[in-house]
């Protein structure tokens, strides 16, 4: 049985794949029924740094980010009904077509934050069949009871034969203490006990037909059965939010050891919270900014648009396992720390080499590595660069030189560093926030003139700037409101 249950502390010190020179990563993608926010960026941003990082180090990586999509439950409970399903009645959509516009703007996001696209992107709703397949293995292993056409782990029967709560260090009494009251715990044994499959209400959407019922799968289901279809029995990471330890990791090992007789997981790594005020920043708390908010500056807390870049640094200058407070100011201060690199990073590409050094360069690489050794420790290898900036200013102005294997060194560092690792697009010199502005606000001029002529019925008008707008790639949506678009 695999013991090891933390972050990777010294990354190069404790870190032994199972397979030489290969890598399995599993990280909790988003659920798709809304635009991306700042706390899903986090886990994005932490994830596509680690995987950077193991190429670097030379591993080849299978990296597995799930998509959670239509028929599921809640996921803090075993009732509710689905969000996407909730929304497409709401909107008169089909709940694939939510699925596919949420995903498009999600891809679309993780694009403008330069994060890498996984190896496999699975959709829960793909993989239906390995998901019963799944529950069957639990019910035939004993751990896993039928009941009112629904599938509920045992999780008592499991506790006495697995250690159940040693992710998250919690035991049946503390579950049963924070155990909310729902709608249909009648069907359960023990109010601890949680779904695999859940029989669909008349008024669910999305279900598919079972041994059990005509229902859908649980919440946690689907990345126990991903995870392991795609990586094996047994891999090396999974990633996700601090927040998904409990329920969802903790159902997730049960889950696997009741079905394989064994743990999958041999690294579980977690993204500390981005808050607002001092509590969680998420669409449950009603709190969240859009991406596409903080891009445009369409939002009463943001003093002004801020660019992909500005936000992917403003991630980095914290160690992943820290609470990260946002706030206007700290983005206008993040901005001024990019725009300084971004300028060190030009004057980097224009120096000329001289006979000899006379200003300090030797040991960053070492700096870097030690830093990104250490449990990933970004916000120090973001200082180690900041340091080296001196030398280059100073060699900039002309009051020191540097010989040309030492500038060709400290060229490869930054881009190592700085842009394959951090993932920081250092070439866009100075803020690309009021080019961005400029580009945001001749859209919105056309689509509002397009607004007015469908006003005055002036049809012609209307189409030719959605048509060629659409031909340019853009995507537009009319709302009750106005409009919206994206690329």
């Amino acid at each position: 049985m695999l013991e090891i249950y933390n972050s990777l502390t010294r990354f190069k010190e404790t870190f032994k794949p199972l397979h030489e020179g290969h890598v399995g990563m599993y990280v909790c993608g988003p659920t798709v029924y809304g635009d991306a926010h700042l706390g899903h960026a986090r886990p994005a941003i932490t994830f596509d740094l680690l995987y950077r990082y193991l190429q670097y180090l030379g591993y080849k990586v299978r990296y597995v980010r799930n998509i959670t999509d239509v028929g599921h439950l809640e996921h803090d409970a075993d009732e509710g009904e689905d969000k996407i399903a909730k929304k497409a009645r709401l909107e008169q959509l089909e709940p694939m077509e939510v699925v596919q516009f949420y995903t498009n703007r999600y891809h679309r996001d993780m694009a403008a934050l330069n994060v890498l696209p996984p190896s496999i992107e699975p959709h829960a709703s793909g993989h239906i069949i390995e998901q019963i397949a799944f529950v069957q293995k639990i019910l035939d292993k004993g751990y896993a009871y039928v009941s009112n056409g629904s599938v509920y782990m045992d999780v008592e029967k499991y506790a006495k034969d697995y250690p159940y709560g040693k992710l998250s260090g919690r035991n049946l009494n503390d579950i049963v203490t924070e155990t909310r009251e729902l709608d249909g715990q009648d069907e359960k044994k023990h109010s601890y006990d949680f779904a695999l499959w859940k029989k669909a209400a008349p008024e669910h959407i999305m279900h598919w037909p079972s041994p059990w019922s005509e229902g859908f799968p649980g919440w946690h289901m689907e990345c126990s059965t991903m995870g392991t279809k795609y990586l094996g029995e047994t891999f090396d990471i999974h990633g996700g939010g601090l927040d998904l330890i409990f329920p969802h990791h903790e159902a997730e090992i049960a889950q696997s050891c009741a079905a394989l007789g064994h743990e999958s997981v041999h690294y579980w790594m977690h993204n500390n919270m981005i808050t607002i005020a001092g509590k969680k920043m998420g669409k449950s708390y009603n709190n969240f900014i859009t991406l596409e908010q903080f891009f445009r500056g369409n939002h009463p807390l943001l003093s002004k648009p801020f660019g992909p870049m500005v936000i992917r640094f403003f991630i980095l200058q914290a160690h992943y396992r820290s609470t990260v407070d946002f706030s206007s100011e700290a983005l206008e201060a993040a901005e001024k720390g990019l725009q300084r690199m971004q300028e060190a990073y030009a004057r980097l590409q224009k120096l000329q080499a001289g006979k000899e050094t006379t200003v300090e360069v030797e040991g960053l690489r070492q700096r870097c590595t030690e830093a990104m050794d250490d449990d990933l420790n970004t916000p120090f290898v973001i200082a180690a660069l900041f340091d080296s900036t001196r030398a280059i200013n100073t060699v900039h102005d002309g009051k020191g030189t540097i010989s040309e294997a030492d500038l060709k060194e400290l060229r490869e560092v930054w881009k190592t560093f700085a842009i394959d690792i951090l993932g920081l697009r250092l070439e866009e010199q100075g803020s690309s926030d009021g080019k961005q502005k400029a580009f945001n606000g001749a859209i919105d001029l056309l689509l509002n003139i397009r607004l007015q002529a469908k006003q005055n019925k002036d049809w012609p008008t209307s189409d030719k700037i959605r048509n060629e707008l659409t031909a340019l790639g853009f995507q537009i949506k009319d709302t009750k409101d106005g409009f919206e678009w994206s690329i």
